[in-house]
């Protein structure tokens, strides 16, 4: 049976970090979770993520994000950019293992997967962006975007888009399952993390024109948490000979809990194989 209990692991950042070891390792992912959960969701009965991942060669490391999960810090205010150092310090740490290095990113952690890799691509052999959050506040007034850098300085906590848990999914007991958890932030989008999100997101399409990793995105058209826009702008923007990008036609924002979910692990775990040449089965 796969241990999908974790062992400890040292990040390098102030941050509580997890490993679950695959039996029979060939590789190993880092994973990032979105805005509030943390990464112990992806081995439980609703998303069996992790646990897949093992069974099939891959080790799994993985941190809760500041101010989620066991880390420190203000539930889910967080800045952006401090979340891309503490990936390139949990990047660094992973150098001293022997296995090809695989990046996973959903919803905010696919932006902050995004901008790691967009900042320094060494030492990892590919990337998967789950429901990225890479095009944020594109419908946004102009005059609501230039104030939000101002909001977050004097107000870092104030509330301010309500993350509805319903366009999570089209399955009802996985958004109930979502909504009873006690360690899931439920509240609004604190305005230091939207804004940093915000600065961060445009920031990062100057720099897509070098990005050269085999890369697998996965997005719902019908995803009303993440803009489906920013992947297919995004996939369009990198150079990647090896690219590919999967829209699910009625997705919602959590497509591994979603229905169609079996499909979804099925392409993540088969284009992972397909570069590891970890036999199928």
């Amino acid at each position: 049976m796969t241990m999908t209990t974790p062992q400890p692991w040292e990040t390098g950042a102030p941050v509580v970090g997890y490993h679950w070891p695959a039996p029979a390792p060939r590789a190993a992912v880092l994973l990032t979770h979105g805005l509030g959960e943390y990464a112990g969701r992806y081995a439980q009965r609703y998303n069996r993520l992790i646990p897949r991942l093992q069974e099939a060669g891959f080790s799994v490391y993985a941190q809760d994000l500041r101010g989620h999960g066991a880390s420190a810090g203000r539930r889910a205010v967080v800045n952006a950019r401090e979340l891309v150092a503490d990936h390139l310090l949990a990047r660094e740490t992973l150098r001293g293992q022997p296995l090809p290095v695989y990046a996973f990113g959903h919803s905010l952690g696919g932006l902050i997967t995004a901008a790691s890799v967009a900042r320094d691509p060494r030492g990892l052999s590919g990337v998967i962006l789950s429901s990225p959050a890479l095009l944020v506040g594109e419908d946004e007034p102009r005059w609501l975007r230039a104030a939000a850098p101002l909001l977050a300085r004097i107000a870092p906590n104030a509330g301010t888009t309500v993350l509805d848990s319903a366009g999570l999914s089209r399955v009802a007991e996985e958004v109930e399952a979502y909504r009873a958890d006690p360690q899931v932030y439920q509240g609004k989008v604190p305005a230091l993390t939207a804004a940093s999100m915000l600065g961060l997101s445009g920031e990062l399409w100057a720099h897509y024109e070098r990005w050269h990793l085999p890369t697998l995105v996965l997005h719902g058209d019908a995803d009303r948490l993440t803009d489906v826009r920013g992947a297919r702008r995004f996939v369009e923007a990198i150079p990647a000979g090896d690219k590919t990008l999967h829209l699910v036609g009625g997705g919602h924002h959590e497509l591994l809990n979603d229905e169609g979910r079996d499909e979804a692990l099925a392409w993540i775990l088969g284009w992972l194989r397909e570069r590891t040449g970890v036999p199928t089965g």
